[in-house]
């Protein structure tokens, strides 16, 4: 039998890192629906998606 622990923990953030969590959650917000959509739109122009790694280029 495998015993799995977990670990909770609370964070109370100055109002300066709370923007500052907020903005950096935000950016990659909008990166990642950014590439998604890029993904998307090429694959029902012709039908194939591209890679990761062509999207990194």
């Amino acid at each position: 039998m495998q015993i799995l622990k977990g670990y909770v923990f609370r964070m109370y953030p100055t109002e300066k890192q709370e923007e500052l969590i907020n903005k950096t959650i935000g950016c990659s917000r909008f990166i990642y629906n950014y590439f998604l959509d890029d993904k998307i739109k090429e694959y029902k122009e012709i039908s194939k998606s591209k890679s990761a790694y062509e999207q990194i280029k």
